[in-house]
């Protein structure tokens, strides 16, 4: 069994978009929002909690409004800091407000097929697959999504399918995004908590976390609200991702942009305080801008990056942590723009100490997954990390007494500092750095075709830790019982 180490990321170096008056500006235009034009709760459950809480409610609209007090109070009821699991606690994330994660991407539709090199409709399979690569690279800390659709099974249960395909493939947390119903999300607990040992096992080591999205501008999905309502009973951590483009569910201007970004965020935070003071809650965001000649999604460009360096410094001053949308890039392929787009998209948030980093292995704006993207933007993200670890100024590292006795004309291949040191200097896995006669030779490889070569060698050689005969029957017993309630 090959186990990787997790690296995770914590830089020393800092980057600010936003001045601490331009973070309070914006903090109290979106309390002023909530409080006044208020935010769309699809949900009777929800609307009940709010109202109860002295929110004024417009049962027919569905719009809550939110005093200013009530979500101030609930921000400061929200943990900066928690847990996130692994079913080996080898693999357990301590989120806080120094270190960054990478993630995969979520529900991609389409998937290159390793073996054939031909796109196509994403299977189950696929998805324990994509977990076990993801498992493999040690840039790789938890699994969101699933990477892919499990377009194979029955729609009203794909999102329990989608779990046990997860905890096949990998022994990292789990951030599903798919489970959007109150029935599915107590099936889906059920199976965490098969694997955590019960329900007061899985609070202590909650497995798995809920990402949903907003429905911008200013509005939740009801489901998604319902299913969170019920993570949050169980304490299980829970965020909203909020997408809004600028000119479209936005304001052109990006200041605009974030005030709807911070109350489609803060909002769900709020009613989770309610249903469960103290669960652990998190913001998550893909802000964007529209593209002025598709009218789509454009997942790259500046503002894209501008827009989530600037978000997480709003999340560092409610102090909760985030989980951006980065490297979803939209390339086509893994190509020279695919590099470009994840290169800032992942630079930016973790030199503004982002907790989390949705979007390794995606491609044409989280729509096709591919395990050659995957491992080229873990590359990515080993090169950011070796940045944000800045340059350490000391005795040891100035070296003073080694460069005096090497003296002019020297080298300082064979001495013991050297030795010592070398382990620290950036390696590539599948970057080329060939001579130029060596790269014709190989038929001039490059990275996807290393990537290539990496992912078939990780599908045949990586094993997984496997879940236990009685843990997987008793996933195939809640499927089963899930299928029968549904149908009903």
């Amino acid at each position: 069994m090959f186990k990787r180490k997790l690296k995770p990321v914590r830089s020393v170096l800092e980057c600010k978009v936003l001045s601490e008056r331009d973070i309070v500006k914006i903090h109290q235009a979106a309390l002023e929002v909530m409080e006044e034009a208020g935010v769309r709760f699809p949900s009777e459950r929800a609307l009940n909690v709010l109202e109860e809480a002295g929110c004024p409610v417009d049962r027919q609209t569905m719009v809550a409004k939110l005093p200013s007090g009530l979500v101030m109070d609930c921000l400061r009821r929200a943990p900066s800091q928690y847990l996130l699991a692994g079913r080996d606690p080898k693999d357990d994330l301590w989120i806080d407000d120094k270190t960054s994660y990478l993630s995969t991407d979520g529900c991609a539709v389409d998937f290159y097929d390793i073996r054939t090199g031909e796109l196509r409709r994403s299977t189950k399979q696929d998805i324990t697959d994509a977990c076990r690569v993801a498992d493999y690279l040690p840039e790789i800390s938890y699994i969101w999504g699933p990477p892919v659709s499990a377009q194979d099974v029955p729609a009203a249960v794909r999102p329990l399918h989608e779990i046990e395909a997860s905890m096949d493939g990998t022994t990292m947390h789990i951030q599903p995004e798919t489970v959007i119903s109150r029935t599915i999300a107590r099936f889906a607990l059920e199976m965490a908590a098969a694997v955590a040992g019960g329900k007061e096992a899985l609070r202590k080591r909650p497995l798995f976390s809920y990402m949903q999205c907003a429905t911008d501008p200013l509005g939740q999905d009801g489901g998604s609200l319902e299913a969170s309502m019920v993570a949050a009973e169980w304490g299980i951590p829970t965020g909203f991702m909020p997408m809004p483009m600028s000119c479209a569910t936005a304001p052109a201007t990006l200041a605009g942009n974030l005030v709807v970004t911070t109350v489609d965020a803060v909002s769900p935070l709020v009613l989770m305080q309610l249903v469960n003071p103290g669960a652990p809650v998190y913001f998550a965001a893909a802000p964007t801008a529209i593209d002025l000649q598709t009218g789509g999604y454009t997942g790259g460009g500046p503002e894209d990056f501008l827009l989530a360096a600037a978000f997480s410094q709003i999340c560092r001053f409610y102090q909760i942590p985030l989980a951006m949308g980065a490297f979803a890039t939209g390339s086509k392929e893994p190509d020279w723009q695919a590099a470009v787009d994840n290169c800032f998209s992942g630079l930016l948030p973790v030199l503004t100490r982002t907790a989390i980093l949705n979007g390794a292995g995606t491609l044409n704006g989280s729509k096709i997954f591919s395990l050659q993207a995957l491992i080229m933007d873990a590359e990515i993200y080993s090169i950011i990390a070796r940045v944000a670890e800045g340059i350490e100024v000391s005795d040891e590292t100035l070296a003073v007494e080694l460069i005096k006795k090497i003296g002019p004309g020297g080298n300082f291949l064979a001495e013991k500092h050297t030795r010592q040191h070398m382990k620290e200097i950036w390696r590539p896995v599948v970057y080329d750095r060939k001579p130029y006669g060596a790269w014709l030779e190989s038929g001039k490889r490059g990275a996807f075709e290393e990537a290539t070569e990496k992912a078939r060698w990780i599908l045949e050689n990586h094993a997984v830790q496997p879940l236990e005969p009685g843990i997987k029957q008793e996933f195939s017993r809640i499927i089963k019982a899930a299928e029968k309630e549904l149908a009903g």
